[in-house]
C-alpha cells in the first residue's frame, strides 16, 4: 500500500462488533423470527433493492429513527407469530453492537505510526460512541449529516477532498462488500472487514514498523 497516507474507516461491523451477531442476539432476546428481518434487509438494502427503500432514507437522513422504528416493526414479526414492539426498535438493536476494541487499539496505532484517520458511516439513526472515539479520527462523515450514502461514489469523492487527498493516498475499510468495491472503483485502496487480526494484516504494508503483531500496551 505504498502512498496510502490515510485510512478511512466504517462503523458499524468494523469498529463494532459485527453486525451478524448483534442482530443474532437482538432477535434471540426479543424472539424477533429472523426469517422476518431478513426479509426486509434484503428488500431494502442489497445490491437489487431498488431506490428509496426505507433504509436508503434513514442513511440519507430523509426520515428518523422514530419512523424507520416503525416501519421496520410493520415488517417483524415475533417466533410465535405476534408483533415487535416499535418504540426504540433500532437502539436495542445497536445495545448489542459495543464498541471493538482491537479494532479501536488499530486505529490508534495507525495514529502513532503517521497515518491519517477518518470515519466514514451510514448512520441508521444511531448514537455513536463518540466518548470512546475521542482522539482517533481528525474526520467524521456521517450519511444522514451530507445527505448520501456508500457506495454512491460521490460521498467517498467528498470524504477525499475533506481530506485533500487524491483517491491513491487512501485506503478504505468496511464490511460491506458493495461498499468496498465502489473505493476501489473510483481508485481506492479496499480492505473488507471481517476480524481486527486481519484488517491489521491488511494494513500492515502501510508504514514501516507497522504490523500485525504489535503488541498492545499494558495499561
Amino acid at each position: 500500500m505504498s502512498g496510502v497516507r490515510a485510512v478511512i474507516f466504517d462503523y458499524g461491523g468494523v469498529l463494532t462488533t459485527r453486525g451478524g451477531d448483534a442482530i443474532g442476539a437482538w432477535t434471540r432476546e426479543e424472539r424477533i423470527d429472523p426469517a422476518t428481518f431478513s426479509a426486509a434487509l434484503k428488500e431494502w438494502l442489497s445490491r437489487s433493492a431498488p431506490s428509496g427503500t426505507p433504509i436508503h432514507r434513514l442513511e440519507t437522513g430523509e426520515i428518523g429513527g422514530a419512523e424507520f422504528d416503525r416501519l421496520l416493526a410493520a415488517r417483524l414479526r415475533t417466533t410465535d407469530g405476534g408483533p415487535v414492539p416499535a418504540e426504540g426498535l433500532l437502539a436495542r438493536m445497536f445495545a448489542h453492537m459495543p464498541p471493538d476494541r482491537e479494532m479501536l487499539r488499530l486505529v490508534a496505532d495507525l495514529r502513532a505510526a503517521g497515518l491519517r484517520t477518518a470515519l466514514l458511516s451510514n448512520s441508521w439513526g444511531n448514537n455513536y460512541p463518540w466518548e470512546a472515539m475521542e482522539g482517533l479520527f481528525e474526520l467524521a462523515v456521517i450519511s444522514s449529516e451530507v445527505r448520501l450514502r456508500k457506495p454512491d461514489p460521490a460521498i467517498y469523492r467528498l470524504t477525499l477532498d475533506r481530506l485533500g487527498l487524491a483517491p491513491e493516498q487512501a485506503a478504505f475499510v468496511d464490511d460491506g462488500t458493495p461498499n468496498v468495491e465502489a473505493a476501489e472503483q473510483i481508485g481506492m485502496r479496499g480492505v473488507l472487514h471481517t476480524e481486527a487480526g486481519r484488517t491489521r494484516a491488511e494494513l500492515s504494508g502501510l508504514l514501516p514498523g507497522f504490523g500485525p503483531d504489535t503488541p498492545e500496551e499494558t495499561p
